[in-house]
């Protein structure tokens, strides 16, 4: 039985591969394996109960595959494409079509993302890059066919993320078309000046400025007049049709634990938030505040000597400290990857309404480096959170882990490619990073080592404040005000991200709860290990795990104990 059921198995991995190359093709473009189909995005109603319907028909196929004898890699193979293929099918079940994400990372965020990861070097590289632009509006038209079905069946989206929405799709649509991103390949595209990709060019400029700019307007104007007038002032997703259901569901998603209930999640934040306080009151007597960690939050969020005076600045900082970061990694790290990455600032535009930092990996095909973009409203990244910023997204955090894993060439195609789906494992890492920045010796002063105690106190927060929106019943108001107690954060970036809490219900827990996992693994290890424990071999250990669920994490790490232990 074992003998036939690696090669089935392996065979059903490549199946589900080939159909999430047709059914998610950006994660295809991601991953070095992108059709040439110009659509890029497939979320009409119809596509939803497709993949879920798919996804019966291999869960059955897989169900007759048996785990007993099968190897490490392949068991672990089982388990998550079982998760992954239950995933699609609770999703439909539970009506998340009803309820397209809207902010932060909106339908317009979404093909800026696109544009930002193209890139071509001919004149057919540049026509499948316009054939694809002209799909765009298609898939703001399958987004407003959701929602419209949603409204149908009595979803009411909030009123404080419709309005957000609106504002981004506006913000997004304004501006000369050969300035917006989606002409972005043709500005840095090598082959800009030759004749074909000159024409190519052109066609862009005229979809952008005649389709994709209007269709933007035209799903911003659909929400004003039709759903804003029906929007609620409440908050809570359980508060809509299947709706504890749904949150239950994007909970054990997001964290990848599957019998973590969201109550256990709000319990668990308001221990580490208590657990933060007490670390943060020491740092700031240390700093000269004692008994008065408060007054040193309003020290570091209002002293100008913190604060860059301008973006440019505040990009220039960022690189200058990435590159002092690389010339530490050999020294934490074994294996390092082939990729490199580069730092931009976020448009000033779309700036407000997203997060201070993120990651953008770059395509697995080597095509583009990765990017690490950051804010660029300097009020909202002061110096005192550029370290702990910069080991989470960039190295070695999100794009050194994400470049790691598009290299396993051993692992089935999804288990490379589908990271996003194994959120808890890649914030998890990350924030662990963060705390590596002491073991580097990049916390040099107070005011960086509270900034990073901040960031944390940030994540222990979410699994208060996102389980208190949808379980609890809180308003935004009081969201807010539990946060802005405890966070550096300026209002205006604890409100942003608040809306994403309301916007994106759950997608905030698996931070904190991968970066307990991570520590504790980690603490384990040095316990179990004492002198024989080497932290290059532990986080090369880490890193050839790949995405994968805290659970199957955990089994894995304590394999490697038992066999180093022995």
């Amino acid at each position: 039985m074992a003998e036939a059921a690696g090669p089935a198995l392996q065979a059903l991995a490549e199946r589900y591969w080939q159909f999430l190359r047709h059914e998610f093709p950006l994660g295809a473009l991601l991953a070095g394996q992108p059709n040439d189909d110009p659509t890029m995005f497939r979320e009409g109603p119809q596509d939803f109960a497709r993949r879920a319907a798919q996804a019966e028909l291999m869960l059955a196929a897989l169900a007759g595959i048996s785990r007993d004898g099968l190897s490490l890699q392949d068991g672990i193979t089982h388990r998550l494409l079982e998760r992954e293929l239950d995933d699609l099918r609770e999703a439909y079940a539970t009506g998340s079509h009803l309820r397209p994400w809207l902010l932060p990372a909106g339908p317009e965020f979404n093909t800026i993302f696109l544009a930002n990861v193209s890139q071509f070097d001919n004149v057919q590289g540049a026509r499948l890059y316009v054939a694809r632009l002209g799909s765009l509006p298609a898939y703001f038209a399958d987004v407003r066919a959701c929602m419209t079905l949603g409204a149908d069946s009595g979803v009411c989206h909030p009123g404080v993320v419709l309005s957000a929405a609106v504002a981004n799709l506006r913000a997004a649509a304004a501006g000369a078309a050969d300035q917006s991103p989606w002409f972005g390949p043709f500005r840095r595209s090598p082959a800009a000046a030759q004749a074909g990709v000159v024409s190519e060019a052109q066609f862009a400029r005229e979809l952008i400025e005649r389709d994709i700019q209007p269709a933007l307007l035209a799903l911003a104007d659909f929400i004003e007049g039709e759903l804003l007038p029906r929007a609620r002032d409440t908050i809570a997703c359980t508060e809509g049709p299947m709706g504890h259901e749904f949150y239950g569901f994007w909970v054990r998603h997001f964290t990848t634990c599957r019998d973590l209930t969201p109550r256990a999640v709000h319990q668990l934040g308001l221990e580490q938030v208590e657990r933060l306080e007490r670390e943060m009151a020491a740092v700031a007597a240390q700093a000269g505040f004692e008994g008065d960690a408060q007054g040193y939050r309003s020290f570091l969020r209002e002293e100008p000597s913190f604060h860059a005076p301008t973006a440019d600045e505040v990009l220039i900082r960022i690189q200058a400290l990435a590159k002092r970061i690389d010339g530490k990694i050999p020294g934490v790290i074994g294996h390092l990857p082939r990729a490199t990455y580069t730092v931009q600032s976020i448009p000033a535009a779309v700036a407000g309404k997203l997060p201070l930092a993120y990651a953008q990996p770059s395509p697995a095909d080597g095509s583009a480096a990765g990017t690490f973009w950051v804010s660029s409203l300097p009020g909202r990244v002061p110096d005192y959170l550029h370290v702990s910023l910069t080991l989470h997204e960039a190295w070695p955090g999100h794009l050194m882990h994400i470049a790691l894993m598009q290299e396993m060439d051993s692992l089935p195609m999804f288990r490379r490619a589908n990271f996003t789906r194994y959120s808890a494992c890649l914030e998890g890492w990350a924030m662990y990073c963060e705390g590596l920045g002491h073991e580097m010796g990049l916390y040099e002063t107070p005011h960086q080592h509270f900034g990073r105690l901040d960031m944390e106190m940030w994540r222990a927060c979410r699994l208060v404040v996102d389980t208190g929106i949808h379980l609890e019943g809180w308003t935004r108001a009081q969201a807010v005000d539990y946060m802005a107690r405890r966070l550096t954060l300026a209002l205006p970036a604890i409100e942003a991200e608040v809306d994403r809490y309301i916007a994106m219900p759950a997608q905030a827990l698996g931070y904190m709860l991968g970066g307990l996992k991570f520590r504790e693994l980690r603490q384990r290890a040095q316990q179990r290990l004492g002198e024989r424990f080497s932290l290059r071999a532990y986080h090369d250990q880490l890193m050839a795990a790949g995405a994968v669920t805290l659970p199957v994490l955990e089994e894995v790490m304590d394999r490697w104990l038992d066999d180093h232990a022995a």
